[in-house]
Parts: structure tokens; C-alpha cells; sequence
């Protein structure tokens, strides 16, 4: 049976996905292993008895050669045992697990904010090109690009939370507390696709379709966001997958800022604590999004674009 053009591209993509989540992870393990210092001893104290740091260390399998220390982590990873976090007295398993749907809903509600953003202001932007509309939105998008989140963030608190009393300062807890580092996660992507929206919408703008419709009478309105637009999004949906992990990068340093209770703040956390197991946890959640993302956005591709399946 012949297996149809786009499902089998996704095919590939996702059997490519396997080994760049295996590289991943695996270069997280070796970096972190390679750190100088020892887990056990920062987690015990200064004062321990070096029976019990011996004692922890072989009940956490830290005394075996690194080679045995990773297969037998891929090993509990294929079983569904991501292990033991070292300072929370936890599993990592819950722990990822428990954190995660607050990195998905601030992920989600800075790609909403990107999008409110970048759409009317990338279609502006073509419509009314060299115009002052155009120029002003350049330069906009040029000052998103250049504001960095963890600049960005602590100013929003100031003015926002501290002056003028709007939005809660930190934490989680009801759609205020989204906003500010829903935000400051948003601009910067939004930025990015202003400039693609725009390029894509000019492109899209010449094409003898559009003068088609246009002698047919049809309003500018339709003309624009009916035909034009659907159009132009075929790149920028690949331009949102591929900047979705750039979202998952900034998740970290916003999810700090804020007091976020996310995966992003675990992982620093597990970072500062030399928490071996819950630092590859929260590096595989990360990666496994990112895949996941990535083929739901060929998908999507698909829908929009119907030109590649058979």
C-alpha cells in the first residue's frame, strides 16, 4: 500500500526526533558530571561523617563508573523512572509532573500574546508599507528584538506591580498573575513575527490572485485577511514552531523572575543543587515538548498548505 506524501514526511520526522532528544539529554549528562564538586557532600553539609556521605552516595548510585550511571538511567527512563531528586525527597517523575502545567500555561499565554501582537501589526505594517505606520512598526519590533526578558521583566514589575498597584507582583495563581510574564515571555517572539508577517504578507500582496480578486470587486478587507493572509501564515506557522523553544529557553529566566512555579524555575533550582536526576528530568520534559511541538506544527503545516499531500 503506498503510503501518502505528507504522512510519510511526518514518519521521518518523527523517527528524526529520537536521536536529538537522545543527544540531549545525554550531553546534559555528561556536562553536569563533569562539574567539579559533589552533590552528596553540598547536600550534607560540611560537617558529615564520610560514612554517611559514602552510604548516601551508593544509595543514590553516584559511586558507580559514569558509564554504568547512564545506561542505568536510560534504562529507568525506558521503564518510566526518571529516579530520585537528591535535595526535594521526591521523585523526579512528580516533580516534573506537577510543575509542568504551569510552564505549558505560561508558554501558551506568551504565544497568544505573540500572536495578538504580531498579526495585526505585521498586516498593518504590508498594507500601509513606507508609510508612517510601517516605519513606526519597524521600530517597535526592532526595540522588541532589543529588550531582553530579563530586562524587560523587572521593569514591568517596577512600573506595573510596585507604582501603580495593577497586577500581582510574583507567584501563581489567578489570570492576573499571567499577564506581566506572559508578556515579557511574548514581545520578543512577537517582534520576530511582525517582521516575518510582513514580509510574508508583501509577497503574498503581488501575486496575480490577489489582483484577481481585487478586479472582481471584492473588498480590501476580504482581499487582505481571506486570501492573503491564510496564505502568508504557511511560514509564519514554521517560524512559530521552530521560535517555540526559544519560549521554552525564556521560561527559565521569566519563570525566575517571577517566582513561577514552573519547570523553568526547577531547573534552576536543580542546577544550583547539583540535583543530577531532577536536572534531567526537567532537560528531557523540555526536549519532549519541543519534538512534540515541532511535528504538531508540520501538521498544521499540512492543514494550512494542502499543496504537498498527494
Amino acid at each position: 500500500m503506498r503510503i501518502p506524501r505528507a504522512l510519510r514526511s511526518l514518519l521521518l520526522r518523527l523517527l528524526y526526533t529520537i536521536p536529538v532528544v537522545w543527544l540531549v539529554v545525554s550531553i546534559v549528562f555528561l556536562l553536569i558530571h563533569l562539574v567539579p564538586g559533589d552533590p552528596i557532600e553540598q547536600m550534607l553539609g560540611e560537617g558529615a561523617r564520610p560514612s554517611d556521605i559514602v552510604a548516601l552516595r551508593h544509595a543514590y548510585g553516584l559511586d558507580l563508573p559514569l558509564g554504568q550511571q547512564y545506561l542505568h538511567y536510560w534504562r529507568g527512563v525506558l521503564h518510566g523512572d526518571l529516579g530520585h531528586s537528591l535535595r526535594l525527597n521526591d521523585t523526579v517523575t512528580h516533580l516534573v509532573l506537577s510543575r509542568y502545567p504551569y510552564t505549558a500555561e505560561l508558554t501558551a499565554a506568551a504565544l497568544l500574546v505573540a500572536l495578538l501582537l504580531s498579526l495585526p501589526a505585521g498586516v498593518a505594517s504590508a498594507v500601509r508599507r513606507d508609510r508612517w505606520q510601517d516605519r513606526t512598526l519597524s521600530v517597535v519590533s526592532l526595540l522588541g528584538l532589543s529588550f531582553p526578558g530579563f530586562a524587560l521583566g523587572p521593569i514591568l514589575i517596577l512600573l506595573v506591580s510596585i507604582k501603580l498597584g495593577w497586577l500581582p507582583v510574583s507567584g501563581a495563581g489567578d489570570l492576573s498573575h499571567l499577564v506581566l510574564p506572559a508578556f515579557t515571555m511574548g514581545v520578543a517572539l512577537a517582534a520576530v513575527l511582525t517582521r516575518m508577517v510582513r514580509t510574508a504578507m508583501l509577497e503574498e500582496l503581488g501575486q496575480d490572485y490577489i489582483r484577481t480578486a481585487r478586479a472582481k470587486g471584492l473588498p480590501e478587507r476580504t482581499v487582505v485577511y481571506k486570501h492573503a493572509l491564510r496564505n502568508a501564515l504557511i511560514p509564519v506557522i514554521t517560524l512559530v514552531g521552530l521560535q517555540f523553544g526559544a519560549l521554552l529557553a525564556g521560561a527559565i529566566v521569566t519563570e525566575t523572575i517571577f517566582s513561577w512555579p514552573g519547570v523553568g524555575r526547577l531547573t534552576v533550582s536543580a542546577i544550583s543543587n547539583r540535583d543530577y536526576s531532577l536536572l534531567q528530568g526537567c532537560i528531557l520534559a523540555v526536549g519532549l515538548t519541543y519534538v512534540l511541538v515541532n511535528l504538531a506544527t508540520d501538521v498544521l503545516y499540512i492543514v494550512v498548505n494542502p499543496r504537498i499531500q498527494d
